[in-house]
């Protein structure tokens, strides 16, 4: 039988916002049994957004919360620590309207949330057993949920770029896989975009510190890449953080092609209406 899990004590640290280049403190607290995660906005009287789907605001570049006119930002790649971590409940402080992009990947996140220390709880897990697939394609984007007696993602990516070209990688959630294969992989851009996404004042804290930032047929960056395939495991990371939005782990095989958060929004919406194809399992049933 697996137990939910927090953290014992309350830790923090500070950063900068990807998209607002705003400095902004984060604190992790411990929560109760079937707290799940919930955003604490402190700098507007401890306002809480829980992490869940329905708060989903939009996906350009990152996926944004909203709920009763406060957002946050950029939340994916926390809750994907936190998820890749075994955490089920956590308080997320934050005093801004974007979550801290450190190095632009999960590692710092996770090495934060193992030095809070793990606890088991006195609750068992819940989960979301995938019984039949559901999929959605848009253009060429394709995404599927499909039964699996695991957590498992496939993930393909496409860029005509000649460090990255086609990309799969297949990743199972299980006993640390996290951390060795997927918390270090940095976010992306191009500096063919780059100057789009200023004018939309998007990418205002992006640096060589927090991204890979490509040329058309190299990178910007000094230091090499942490794996030949880091693009593709930071797709991925990206989906465990955003799929953390359903509120529980899933049993089940998410499949990804050419995604990305909209589509990931897209997919967990179709799947939650699509009440034959789920049911909410305990860990000892």
């Amino acid at each position: 039988m697996l137990n939910q899990k927090s953290i014992f004590r309350p830790i923090e640290t500070s950063g900068i916002g990807l998209h607002t280049g705003v400095p902004v403190n984060l604190t992790l607290k411990p929560a109760p049994p079937n707290t799940g995660y919930i955003f604490v906005r402190t700098d507007l009287d401890n306002f809480e957004i829980p992490a869940s789907v329905e708060y989903i605001s939009h996906c350009s570049y990152a996926t944004t919360l909203l709920r009763k006119g406060v957002v946050l930002s950029t939340v994916e790649h926390i809750l994907s620590a936190l998820r890749g971590a075994g955490i089920d409940n956590c308080f997320i402080e934050v005093d801004s309207i974007e979550m801290p992009i450190m190095d632009g990947s999960a590692e710092m996140f996770l090495e934060l949330i193992e030095k809070a220390e793990i606890i088991e709880q006195d609750a068992p897990r819940r989960f979301l057993h995938i019984k039949e697939k559901v999929e959605i394609e848009q253009g060429d984007r394709k995404m599927s949920v499909a039964p699996s007696d695991k957590y498992e993602i496939e993930c393909l990516i496409d860029f005509p770029h000649p460090f990255i070209k086609q990309q799969t990688f297949h990743f199972e959630l299980k006993n640390g896989s996290y951390g060795r294969e997927i918390a270090s992989a940095r976010t992306f851009g191009f500096t063919t975009e780059i100057e789009m996404l200023r004018k939309a004042n998007l990418a205002l804290g992006g640096s060589l510190e927090n991204a890979i930032v490509l040329t058309p047929d190299g990178m910007l960056n000094e230091n090499p890449l942490r794996f030949t395939d880091e693009f593709v495991r930071h797709k991925i990371l990206d989906i465990v953080g955003d799929f953390a939005l359903l509120g529980m782990p899933i049993l089940g095989k998410i499949t990804a092609e050419k995604s990305g958060h909209s589509v990931h929004a897209l997919m967990m919406s179709k799947l939650l209406k699509t009440e034959s194809a789920w049911e909410i399992i305990e860990s000892n049933s």
